[in-house]
């Protein structure tokens, strides 16, 4: 696990939203990757050999996946940001990602146009 970064710039609050974000999932090498938790954006670049595209953890990059996060999952399915129907061991888990994202990565912004928690599920049950 690497460690805490000591370098890292003072959060930005740069609103993005849900389709501005798609634009830094890895797949243009002149782009950064970013990766937004519980609506926190974070600057993932340096770590391009784990979420560049094609990469282990790239179904994370260019949206905000903190149900995938919380329940420690790489299907896509799970990649939303819906995280409100979680285990209390998942949203712990979803919390840890986030304090562990928090100290090695760089926050430049918020996504401002999220769909309200709990719509995932029931767009999911109406789907069905």
């Amino acid at each position: 696990m690497q460690p805490p970064q000591t370098d890292l710039a003072p959060p930005k609050d740069d609103p993005f939203t849900v389709e501005q974000l798609k634009q830094y999932d890895g797949s243009d090498p002149t782009k950064p990757i970013y990766v937004a938790i519980k609506g926190t954006i974070f600057d993932v670049t340096r770590k391009a050999d784990t979420y560049g595209k094609g990469q282990s953890y790239n179904i994370f990059a260019g949206k905000d996946a903190s149900r995938a996060l919380g329940m420690s999952s790489l299907k896509e399915e799970d990649a939303v940001s819906d995280y409100s129907t979680l285990s209390e061991a998942d949203a712990k888990t979803l919390a840890d990602w986030f304090d562990f994202f928090s100290k090695r990565y760089n926050v430049i912004g918020k996504v401002v146009d999220l769909p309200p928690q709990g719509s995932h599920s029931q767009s999911t049950a109406s789907a069905l």
